[in-house]
């Protein structure tokens, strides 16, 4: 299934889901709150995981609200949506407008062109009751046609810089799913930031992502990393049916192998990582994060051994 349908049905999918747990704020500020590093050259320092907003996708407002509050509440300043998460706009707006003085609110378009990127960005900014947001990525940028049409006459491009002109957005970034237009883009343009996979199963068994880190680095872009809890794709039998709607991929094992996947990532020099949506691992990341300890070598030694012979979700030269 295509990534962007399969969000689509799992708008769908998720509202039939019954929870498993319940959502309720934090009683008070911890004594050790989730750390924070910096965004490459930007002067921001972002809490080392971030808010997904699939996480409050099709959630009751008050859920929402209640997550978001213990989110904050544990450390957590960054926060990542993006129109094709179903309702989550809708729903991560008003749970995030008493915190956002001191949030940094990241979204995303998949408008390639000037005119549909703009009206994203204003429904957007209605949909988050705001008037800004700090970074405005391209979603997906995967095709080298797709960077062609954003960088040239007409493209999306120009939406952004004009936004940033009009204060309405402040970092221009994107996300991207393959090596060849990751390393493209950022040779192209000088991007705030990159948000892409940094995981074992693909840095092992598919020899993604080194090169994406290493340029990341040289250009002192601000690392954002995407599916530190992943581990490899569903079973056939599995891709339409499976026990998290709100994931497309298939998670690590919870909670060990989760969080040893998760603390390899943070390992790594990037600012910050972002959990899948679904809440259970969601709140086992902020866990991670709160009391955080880079690997030792007996730990990652089996991590690594047990994603040998797995199927990565993403492989070298490939459009996803």
């Amino acid at each position: 299934m295509e990534r962007r349908a399969f969000l689509k049905q799992a708008a769908i999918t998720a509202a039939a889901v019954a929870s498993t747990s319940q959502l309720s704020a934090s009683p008070k500020t911890p004594a050790n709150p989730i750390a924070r590093r910096a965004l490459g050259r930007t002067g921001e320092h972002l809490s080392i995981i971030g808010f997904g907003g699939i996480v409050v996708m099709d959630e009751t407002t008050g859920e929402a609200s209640n997550i978001v509050a213990e989110a904050v509440d544990r450390g957590i300043n960054y926060f990542d949506v993006a129109p094709s998460y179903g309702n989550a706009q809708e729903r991560l707006g008003p749970a995030l407008a008493p915190y956002r003085n001191k949030s940094f609110l990241a979204c995303k378009t998949e408008g390639r062109k000037k005119e549909d990127s703009r009206a994203q960005l204003e429904e957007s900014l209605r949909l988050l009751k705001t008037d800004h947001v700090d970074l405005y990525q391209f979603h997906a940028l995967t095709k080298m046609t797709e960077l062609d049409t954003v960088l040239g006459p007409g493209g999306a491009m120009e939406t952004m810089e004009a936004a940033k002109k009009e204060g309405k957005i402040r970092f221009i970034g994107f996300s991207v799913h393959s090596a060849e237009t990751a390393l493209a883009a950022m040779d192209r343009y000088n991007f705030d930031t990159i948000l892409f996979p940094l995981n074992w199963v693909l840095f092992t068994q598919a020899g993604f992502g080194p090169q994406i880190l290493q340029r990341a680095q040289e250009k002192k872009m601000g690392i954002l990393a995407l599916k530190g809890m992943a581990k490899t794709v569903w079973a056939a039998d599995q891709k339409d049916n499976h026990p998290q709607p709100k994931c497309w991929y298939q998670p690590a094992s919870f909670p060990d192998e989760a969080s040893l996947g998760l603390r390899w990532t943070l390992g790594h020099p990037i600012t910050a990582a972002m959990p899948p949506g679904d809440e259970r691992y969601f709140r086992l990341a902020m866990d991670v994060a709160q009391n955080y300890k880079p690997l030792e070598t007996h730990e990652e030694q089996a991590l690594l051994a047990g994603g040998h012979g797995l199927e990565p979700i993403f492989h070298l030269g490939n459009d996803v």
